[in-house]
């Protein structure tokens, strides 16, 4: 349903966030290694779930989001306006990282952190945190 997919979202979102403040905390600490483990996971467990929303609203349930309301759908854009380029980002930040680029890897990682904080605010507090369907 509508409400499980924003919930499952929500969830999402909190979940990669607490990754993404524990590899800064690596970074912060001196361990570039941990840092770069904990943004592997980070980039995976994030394309997994921008890919699985994607194949749930555009191929399984293509009309999932037909019920939101102009505010839900609204809400909604906003966050993926924030959100799809920072997933967009993250192919590039892994692969500054690993290859130690370090220059262009931070260049990137202060836009990367710009959408990401956009992506988690949109995303906690602007979707809908119950959904009631159009009639």
């Amino acid at each position: 349903t509508p409400g499980v997919v924003i919930l499952a979202l929500k969830i999402a979102v909190a979940a990669v966030t607490v990754l993404l403040v524990a590899s800064l905390v690596a970074l912060a600490a001196g361990r570039p290694k941990w840092h770069g483990r904990i943004n592997t996971i980070f980039f995976t467990l994030t394309a997994i779930t921008v890919l699985g929303f994607e194949g749930v609203i555009r191929f399984l349930q293509p009309d999932l989001t037909a019920g939101f309301t102009p505010e839900q759908r609204e809400a909604l854009t906003i966050h993926l306006s924030f959100s799809i380029p920072a997933a967009v980002m993250l192919p590039a930040m892994l692969v500054t990282g690993r290859r130690e680029l370090k220059t262009l890897h931070k260049l990137l990682a202060v836009l990367f952190l710009i959408l990401w904080t956009g992506t988690f605010v949109t995303g906690i507090f602007f979707l809908p945190h119950t959904f009631e369907p159009m009639s």
